[in-house]
């Protein structure tokens, strides 16, 4: 496996307990994949499982069927299969994930929620604090919110925190949920920036980026995800 990371016949459907036990079909048959250095982007509709993909490969959700394939070093791992503390680990080693929402610990600061990520992805205690000030900084996140708990920040201050929490670290595969979405002009091109940066030291990114304008800055290969199947109710 060359890839960093490979769908392989992924399916997922929800079951609704609350109706009975109905199931909801999500997607099937989906089959990509996206190589060091390479940027991805999920395009499709509302509903056709972007987002549930992404979920898939950071291990938030489990497959029906299919494989989920992370190059972990030497070795590659099956999300899909994986035991937890498996997961765990290669969510410290090799996979960032960026949301829409921040979600800390209240009280405390920005600067060591984004510190934090970094030790935990690797970074010695003074990379991590140096490397978080950068990123805070070109996130245009005035200095004075540093020591403030995020949860006091206006959504636009939250989700810049947010992403600099998920680029502090170099893992080498990177998921993003729409991270611009509550974002200003000047601040999406920071983060195209950062993006670009990541890609081009060998990271696989996979994204959605409703925003046209932000995927033209990113650049990257479009997945058309309506051209895989839906999950078939039981």
């Amino acid at each position: 496996m060359t890839a960093a990371l490979e769908f392989r016949d992924v399916a997922k459907s929800f079951t609704l307990h609350l109706r009975g036990g109905a199931v909801l079909p999500v997607i099937a048959g989906a089959n990509f994949s996206v190589a060091p250095g390479e940027c991805a982007v999920l395009w499709g509709p509302s509903g056709t499982g972007k987002s549930s993909l992404l979920r898939m490969a950071y291990g938030n959700y489990r497959c029906d069927t299919g494989a989920i394939l992370v190059r972990d070093g030497a070795r590659v791992v099956d999300v899909a299969t994986a035991a937890p503390r498996e997961v765990l680990a290669l969510r410290a080693r090799t996979m960032s994930y960026v949301s829409q929402f921040l979600r800390v610990i209240p009280r405390v600061s920005a600067q060591d929620v984004v510190e934090a990520a970094g030790r935990e992805g690797g970074l010695s205690e003074g990379e991590a604090r140096d490397r978080a000030g950068d990123l805070l900084f070109r996130l245009n996140l005035p200095e004075r919110l540093w020591d403030l708990p995020p949860a006091t920040f206006s959504g636009g201050e939250q989700q810049r925190v947010n992403i600099a929490r998920g680029l502090i670290a170099p893992r080498p595969v990177l998921l993003l949920d729409e991270p611009t979405a509550s974002l200003d002009g000047q601040n999406r091109a920071v983060v195209a920036e950062l993006i670009e940066e990541r890609r081009a030291a060998g990271a696989a990114i996979l994204g959605i980026v409703h925003d046209a304008a932000m995927r033209e800055a990113i650049g990257g290969r479009i997945i058309d995800v309506t051209r895989f199947g839906t999950a078939r109710a039981a």
